[in-house]
């Protein structure tokens, strides 16, 4: 039996069921759990009221991963190179500071190595990266709905349409840190 050290990455890169898809694919995720955090709201917010952009939450995943696996800074490069880190509040056409590019760092660590990547990172776009950098907050669960989204939903519209792209994607940069195939 392989070692297992778990830890904890939590992104946002626009609409949570796009992220949730794609970490849900990377070798060494023991689970993804879409929901809230970085917002000023009092209690816990619901989807309209993220959806209203009046929170100050973000759209993100919470990553439980085995670190023996796979490295935090391999996670994050897989993270800015599946979402777009140069539009702000944006996207595609999901707008709303509920969509940023953020990645919230757990402790120190995880915030340095998060600077250097996007560091890195930077001369690859045409435009400058505007991923916040941030300490997390309180993580709210999203609602039931919104979890295992893309599984539970593939033939829909908006997951061919935007998320099978980005698994495209994924499986085309980061061959070698996806799951084995084979059951």
């Amino acid at each position: 039996m392989k070692n297992r050290k778990l830890e904890t990455l939590t992104v946002g890169g626009g609409c949570f069921w796009c992220t949730e898809a794609v970490f849900n694919h990377v070798k060494g995720i023991e689970k993804v759990v879409s929901g809230y955090t970085g917002g000023i709201a009092p209690g816990r917010p619901t989807y309209r009221e993220i959806c209203s952009g009046l929170t100050g939450h973000a759209e993100v995943v919470q990553v439980t991963y085995n670190a023996a696996e796979i490295s935090y800074q391999d996670l994050l490069v897989v993270f800015m190179t599946t979402h777009n880190p140069t539009t702000l509040n944006r996207q595609g056409a999901d707008a709303g500071t509920q969509y940023r590019s953020v990645i919230y760092y757990h402790n120190a660590m995880q915030k340095e190595v998060a600077e250097v990547v996007v560091k890195e990172m930077a001369p690859y776009y045409a435009d400058p990266i505007v991923t916040e950098i941030s300490p997390i907050g309180v993580f709210y669960e999203a609602e039931k709905d919104h979890q295992s989204f893309y599984q539970n939903n593939k033939t829909m519209g908006y997951c061919t349409v935007v998320i099978d792209p980005k698994l495209a994607k994924l499986r085309q940069m980061h061959a070698d840190k996806l799951k084995s195939v084979t059951a």
